[in-house]
Parts: structure tokens; C-alpha cells; sequence
């Protein structure tokens, strides 16, 4: 449900791997797909063309096995809203998304146990209609947000395997959900005010001070909701930061600098709206999401 970078990539390997998918997706990316199928470009793998059935609406579609959830935070209510005529008694509903409350919004609208959660660690955007660039990663973390082991988590598992995609099955996705949040709320806020990389962030000392602000906002957002994270989140998350390539933008930056509507609210809003009902200061958090909201909407006119 979404194949865009994330959805795109992910569903082209399930497809190369012989598996049975449907590629929900509109305009001219779908109307690409249909016509010459979906290219991935790939800096690891190669260039691969796989033809899966693609679909705008899914009635008449069949009984899905499992929904991987791939559509942006701000669209998770009507898109979940959609699958109903899909869904069987254990379909389940893998978010890979921006943000910690899309599982909730999913559940809400389909039922309390039918959402997974999940992780997408990849560098995939759409590059063109019907092409999806790849630059690096690709890997999913998820799980019951219960923590159990179910038998319908396993058989995904074992999908992602056959696909050659590199999985880990977490008894605690709410934390690899979490630690993902703390990263992207503080790549996706500084890269996206200054409309710079991650590189010139890092040259910037100021700059990069106010991304270890970010990193300890929503840290202490997570350890007030109760979410078990690693004592060292904080030096692991900058940390990895390091290591990011310096010329890349979080995707909210890319979106914003191509006039697009902004994924703010499940980033940075909620955090701020978080902060306030915990009582947990979030002044730097406040500050990104009020510098951004009046380009939430994308461009105007």
C-alpha cells in the first residue's frame, strides 16, 4: 500500500523472489508501472524491471496475505480505511513508516491487533514515474507491538528471507520504532530548516549542537512514555549521524525544497503535542515544528 521508495524497493524484491504482489499506487507512477513495469535502480544491487500487478483501488482485488503499509504519516487513516475489502481475519498490517503513533491510527480504523510495527532501514526514493533510485541499506525491523513471537509475524519473516531481504523479528519493535523516531526527528528538523545536507550540518557547530538538542528532546520524550531505549541512545544516535553520507537530506528536506506536503505533524508535531501532555521540555523540537508549519501544506499558488 504505497509504492513510492520505501513501498517500491521492498515490493520489487518480494516480486523477483516469486512472490504474488499488488502495487497500489496513482498517476503517472501508476500508470508507468502498467505500462513498462517498475524499474529499481540500484548502487548495490544493479538495475532490475519486474512487472507486478499494480492497482489504484482495491476493490476486486484478492484476499491479501499480509499489507505492507508504505504510504506517508499524513495519508495513514484513509489509506488504512481502503484495505478493508483485502483483509482476512489475520492480515496483517506492517507500518513502515515515519513516526511512533501510525500503528495506533491503524488499529483505530481496523481493529485493536491488526497493525505491526516496523522499521524500514533504506535509502530509496522515487526518481522518476515507475522508478525507484536506491542509494543504499535495506532492511527491516518489525513485530507484534505485544512483543509475542505469532505465527503470522513468522510467516512474513520467512517472505522477507525468500526475498533476500535482511530481517530481524523484534520482541520489542516499540523501542527500533522509537530509535528511528529519535534519529529522523533530528536529521529531518536540521537538514530541513537550513534546506542543507547533513554534511554542512555537521560542519556548522552550532547547527550540529542543535541536533544533539533534537536527539535528547525526543529521547527524553520516549523514557517518559515508558519505552525501554539503550542508556547510550544519545552518543549511538550521533554517533551513527557521523556516518551518514554528506551529501544526503532527510526525506522531509527533500520535500519540502520540491514544494510538497510535509510528513511535520507525525515528526516533529507530535513530539511537540507529546512534550506538552508528559510535561517534558521540548523547546528545540517546538522551535523546528513552528518554523516549518508554514510550509507543512506544500507549496501554494
Amino acid at each position: 500500500m504505497g509504492s513510492g521508495g520505501v513501498g517500491g524497493y521492498f515490493g520489487a524484491k518480494l516480486v523477483r523472489a516469486g512472490l504474488e504482489v499488488t502495487m497500489v499506487a496513482r498517476g503517472a507512477h501508476l500508470g508507468t508501472i502498467r505500462r513498462a513495469g517498475l524499474t529499481i535502480r540500484s548502487a548495490v544491487e544493479g538495475d532490475a524491471v519486474v512487472r507486478p500487478a499494480a492497482v489504484e483501488r482495491l476493490e476486486g482485488a484478492a484476499r491479501a496475505d499480509a499489507v505492507l503499509f508504505c504510504v506517508k504519516s499524513f495519508d495513514t487513516e484513509d489509506a488504512a480505511a481502503r484495505l478493508w475489502s483485502i483483509l482476512g481475519p489475520d492480515t496483517p498490517v506492517l507500518s513502515l513508516q515515519n513516526g511512533v503513533d501510525n500503528e495506533d491510527k491503524i488499529d483505530a480504523q481496523l481493529g485493536r491487533g491488526r497493525a505491526m510495527g516496523g522499521v524500514a532501514q533504506v535509502f530509496a526514493t522515487i526518481e522518476a514515474p515507475g522508478v525507484i533510485r536506491h542509494q543504499a541499506a535495506g532492511r527491516i525491523i518489525f513485530g507484534e507491538l505485544d512483543g509475542r513471537t505469532s505465527d503470522r509475524a513468522e510467516r512474513l519473516r520467512d517472505a522477507f528471507v525468500r526475498a533476500e531481504i535482511p530481517t530481524e523479528l523484534s520482541k520489542d519493535v516499540r523501542r527500533a520504532l522509537w530509535e528511528k523516531y529519535i534519529l529522523i526527528c533530528a536529521v529531518a528538523g536540521t537538514t530541513a530548516v537550513t534546506r542543507e545536507t547533513v554534511g554542512v550540518v555537521r560542519e556548522t557547530p552550532p547547527t550540529w549542537r542543535l541536533f544533539r538538542t533534537i536527539v535528547e528532546e525526543v529521547t527524553a520524550l520516549g523514557r517518559a512514555s515508558d519505552v525501554d531505549l539503550p542508556g547510550d541512545v544519545v552518543d549511538q544516535t550521533v554517533k551513527f549521524a557521523e556516518a551518514i553520507a554528506p551529501g544526503n537530506r532527510a526525506s522531509l528536506a527533500q520535500d519540502l525544497l520540491q514544494g510538497k506536503r510535509l510528513e511535520l505533524e507525525a515528526l516533529h508535531g507530535h513530539a511537540a503535542r507529546l512534550g506538552e501532555r508528559l510535561g517534558v521540555p521540548t523547546p528545540a523540537v517546538f522551535a523546528v515544528y513552528a518554523a516549518l508549519l508554514p510550509h507543512a501544506a506544500g507549496r501554494r499558488g
